[in-house]
């Protein structure tokens, strides 16, 4: 709306929030109108202005739902912000309604058993890894969601894929670029932890019990390229940075099984020159790709590994076969109707398009 944009209403909180008519930099506390036919409104904004608000305020309360607290924490209802950090207005609005509307931290299921969020003992869950947070010291930053308990810094606790006992000397908390260290963080906090490879995303922390949260799969991705190292002096700085880069989970890594040849896929295709950029500047590495043209890649799943369909199965679509990060099969198919032919030649290989099933 440029000139003429003089700031918003909180449907929320029935507040006008205007800018300052100076620089667009300013917004005002908030004037209090829960009744929009109140001809003071024509006064502060104008005669124009305010019949222009009554009549966008009356679709939007004709045309939307009625807000639902249950529903929303319940992930079915998506309230709406118009603000801009950059002119400085709506954030505080954001804020100060998500700190009233956000549900306490719930229960998680596990594959063992349901965890509530009141219990004593600790479990949480990595659910991000971020390479090189200060690329002077190549560190690697685990972020933990605390389930349940309480967390403390240099506590004993179980790594449960690793089994072993871990202790964190520094975990960091976070507001914005700002972390530091913290003594105990509480359930739906999220800490990070320095990590030198000790964690992939979904390892679990617990207080000795065997907890293994899911619900953290990689999807099957939509880009597919083959990488290549361009600067063959760098191959081990190559291999190091992509092995740190895909277990962000930003990107996956699969190895073709007939030729070995690494193949990067992504959801979005900005993700490579991202990737191409953090290799070159924080690992010294160089890379270039090719293109792959895919349409999906799926997960392999025999009903049993050793029997002659999926042996035939092997054999007839060994070049497009590989394996991940983790050494799971994968299928690469190149249609949709690929897929369709293959379940329907093959019904005892499942395909799946994420990387954890039953």
């Amino acid at each position: 709306m440029g000139y003429d944009f003089k700031g918003i209403y909180n449907i929320w909180e029935k507040k006008l929030n205007l800018f300052s008519a100076d620089n667009k930099q300013t917004v005002s506390e908030g004037i209090e109108f829960s009744n929009l036919d109140d001809p003071k409104l024509d006064t502060i904004i104008g005669e124009d202005a305010a019949n222009t608000l009554r009549e966008e305020i009356e679709l939007v309360s004709e045309v939307y739902p009625k807000f639902d607290l249950t529903e929303y924490q319940n992930g079915s209802l998506q309230p709406v912000f118009f603000g801009s950090a950059l002119n400085n207005f709506g954030v505080k609005e954001l804020l100060d309604c998500f700190t009233e509307i956000a549900p306490t931290p719930q229960p998680k299921m596990a594959d063992e058993r349901l965890i509530d969020s009141k219990e004593e003992k600790l479990t949480g869950f990595v659910f991000k890894i971020h390479a090189n947070m200060d690329p002077k010291h190549r560190d690697r930053l685990a972020f933990l969601k605390i389930v349940s308990g309480t967390f403390k810094r240099n506590a004993p606790y179980l790594h449960v894929r690793n089994n072993k006992k871990m202790k964190f000397s520094s975990p960091n908390a976070f507001f914005a670029e700002k972390k530091e260290i913290v003594e105990e963080s509480f359930p739906g906090d999220i800490v990070g932890l320095h990590d030198t490879g000790n964690f992939k995303i979904g390892d679990t922390l617990t207080e000795g019990e065997i907890i293994n949260f899911r619900g953290i799969p990689s999807f099957s991705p939509e880009h597919f390229r083959y990488v290549n190292n361009a600067d063959p002096m760098k191959s081990k700085q190559l291999q190091k940075g992509l092995d740190q880069l895909m277990d962000e989970g930003v990107a996956q890594l699969f190895t073709l099984e007939i030729n070995n040849r690494k193949v990067i896929g992504t959801v979005g295709a900005l993700q490579y020159e991202v990737i191409q950029y953090r290799l070159e500047h924080e690992y010294g590495a160089k890379c270039t790709y090719e293109n792959l043209s895919m349409h999906k890649v799926c997960w392999v799943q025999p009903d049993d590994p050793k029997n002659a369909e999926f042996k035939e199965f092997r054999r007839v679509k060994q070049r497009y076969l590989a394996h991940d990060k983790h050494n799971q099969l994968v299928f690469f198919a190149d249609s949709s109707f690929t897929i369709q032919m293959t379940q329907s030649k093959y019904p005892s290989v499942k395909l799946h398009f994420t990387s954890e099933f039953e």
